[in-house]
This record gives structure tokens, sequence and C-alpha cells, in this order.
């Protein structure tokens, strides 16, 4: 039998001859669920053989981390050192970053850490230019920056390397549900009427990644290729956000081809060199952040609105004591809440109860 290279080669060129068309619509889907497949398990077999491989090393701090992706000399290191407080080496020639170099952005109560990470080339998903290290500090990030040229900005490549990679960018996760079972085949239902896809073919997809039987719940329309994201182990959801650099060597109808080019994305027109627009990136980094303002509430004492304690979205009551101090959680006896996430003003709540922005938390621990 063919080795995974090889066969992950073979369905590559049988998709690549195969015309799309609604005749052969459920073949080709049913070929990409099986290369998704088959390149997870040769994820797995390279990390079980290197122990990880060669990684970046970056520890993090800060409440989040965002990522700086481009291609190389789009002026990554200019705008970092504008942003924050780190001093990457800027040079006007390409792959002068080799290592990751971070600093750390402070703005409105929050610390970021941003990454200057080597610019991307085609083919990093597959190794190139040190591709999957920097894929692999992208995928552990909490957003994306593309730092794009003004003057060369179509970054489809980019993109392309990123969702070749796993990652989807300014997208959730389908609302479905998979329960592998002992027996009974592979049952599929959806509460809604579904337009591209059938219950057998959904099936036939789900087969596809070895499982014989299996609950399938579909509650929203979804494509083939949302089901096999579901399938996958190693789809990572990431907002992202364009920062337009060179703004200010650029005339007017360079710009508005740009706009056009990147129609559709969250940017900022910036100038790294000169520190043009920086502030409003600094807003929108913060924005697409999602971070909780929760003010802390001492025990028949008043609330502190002037330093919230910031979390990322979906925090629990359990993850500000963690925060707090490392015994909080152990000596947790209850939390009150005031705010968007309470059914009323003061409610009892435990550690798993989910806070919403600008809530008023008061934790109460036993002492000693």
């Amino acid at each position: 039998m063919a080795n995974i290279e090889q066969q992950i080669a073979d369905v590559e060129a049988e998709i690549s001859k195969t015309e799309y068309n609604k005749a052969t619509q459920q073949h080709i889907g049913r070929l990409k669920a099986k290369l998704s497949r088959l390149k997870g398990e040769a994820e797995k077999r390279a990390a079980a053989r290197t122990g990880g491989g060669r990684a970046f090393a970056v520890k993090k701090t800060g409440h989040a981390t965002a990522a700086l992706i481009g291609f190389p000399s789009v002026g990554k290191s200019t705008l970092l050192n504008k942003l924050t407080n780190a001093q990457s080496a800027v040079a006007a020639y390409e792959f002068t970053t080799l290592d990751v170099i971070p600093g750390l952005l402070y703005h409105r109560h929050a610390e970021v850490q941003i990454l200057d990470l080597p610019g991307i080339i085609r083919g990093a998903a597959q190794g190139r230019g040190r591709g999957r290290e920097v894929i692999a500090v992208a995928r552990a990030s909490d957003l994306l920056i593309f730092v794009v040229d003004v003057y060369t900005p179509d970054i489809s490549v980019l993109v392309q390397e990123m969702r070749s990679a796993g990652l989807r960018l300014n997208e959730r996760p389908a609302d479905i549900r998979i329960t592998k079972t002992t027996k009974g085949g592979i049952k599929v239902r959806s509460t809604v009427a579904q337009k591209s896809i059938t219950a057998d073919y959904a099936a036939a997809l789900v087969a596809e990644y070895g499982m014989l039987s299996a609950d399938v719940v579909i509650r929203e329309p979804i494509t083939d290729e949302q089901l096999i994201d579901a399938l996958s182990s190693n789809r990572v959801y990431i907002p992202a956000i364009i920062a337009l650099n060179k703004i200010d060597l650029a005339n007017p109808p360079l710009v508005r081809r740009a706009h056009e080019v990147l129609a559709g994305w969250n940017m900022v027109e910036v100038s790294a060199s000169r520190g043009q627009g920086t502030e409003k990136l600094k807003d929108l980094i913060y924005d697409r952040m999602n971070f909780l303002r929760i003010y802390m509430r001492p025990q028949g004492g008043e609330a502190d609105f002037k330093e919230p304690l910031l979390v990322k979205s979906g925090a629990t009551v359990g993850v500000v004591c963690d925060l707090i101090h490392r015994v909080w959680r152990s000596r947790f006896r209850y939390a009150l809440v005031w705010g968007k996430s309470a059914r009323f003003p003061g409610q009892t709540v435990g550690l798993d109860h989910v806070l919403e922005d600008e809530d008023i938390l008061t934790v109460v621990v036993r002492k000693g």
C-alpha cells in the first residue's frame, strides 16, 4: 500500500484533473474529505516522529496575542516598533526577520502581545521558508494582522496558505454535532432545510473519516466543506484584519485599487514609517479581540470602575478566579453578579457562570 504522502499526492492529482460540475460535485467532496483526513494523519505522524518539530519559542504574555502576517518586506517590523516597545530589525530587503520578535501593546487597559513573524511565501503550509513554524505561531494567536503593501495588495496567496494549514479566517464553526456510536450506522438529521448537502452525501463524508456508526445533527444550512471542517481535528477559527501599509507613498487611484482588491476586509490605512493610522489600528485590534471588561467589587464595598479586569469573550467566573489568585478556585464559595449576564441584580452564581461585558463581580472565598 502506498505511503501516506503518496496517497495525498494521488488524491490531489485526482481532484485537479476532475472537472467540477453538478455530476462530479459529490465525488470531489468525498475526495476532499479523504484528503483532509490523510493530511491530518500525516501531521500527527510527523509530530510523533519529531516531537513536534522545530518551532519558534514564544512565551505568551498579556491579555491576548496578535500576529503580524505578510509577505517579506511589507513593513511588519516597522509597524511592530510603532505599536509596541519592541525593537525589531528593520531593513529594505527581504527576510530581515528570521525569528519571532514580540512586543507589548498597551491600549484601553489591555496588554496585547504583538508578534512580528518572518515573511510568508507561497508553499508556506508545506514548509517553505519556515512556513510551518510561522503558521504554528499564527494558529496559537488570538488575532491575525495582515500587513499589506498598498502597491501589491493581493493577499490571496497568504489567505490560501492559511486555509491549507487549517486556519479559518473570520469564520465560525458550523452548528454541527457529531457523536460516535457503537452501532446503528451513520444517521444524519437536520433541523433546517439543506440546499447544498443531502443526508446521504453527509453520511458519505462522515464515512470517509472511518466512522461506521455516528449520530450527526445539523442545525443550520451548511456546505460540504463546513462538514469536512467539523470532522477535522486541526481547524482553528480566528479573526483577521488588514493594516494597509505605505499609505503615505500612494496616490488616491492606487489606494482605491487596493480597497477594491481587499473588499470585504476589516481594514485600516497606515504608514508604519510615519506612525500614521496606528491609533485607529490599535482601536481595531482591541475591538476584534472581543475583550470583556469586568469590574471587581469587594464584599461590602464599591466596584472599581477605573481599572477593569480584562478577560476574553466567553470567560467564566472560574476564569476570573484563576486570573486573580491561584488558590481562589479551590477556596471558592460563591459569586455575586450585577450586569448583562445576571438574571437579576446581585445574582448568586457558581464557577461556570459565563460573564458579559461590563459585569460587576464579587467573589467570596473561604479564608485560609
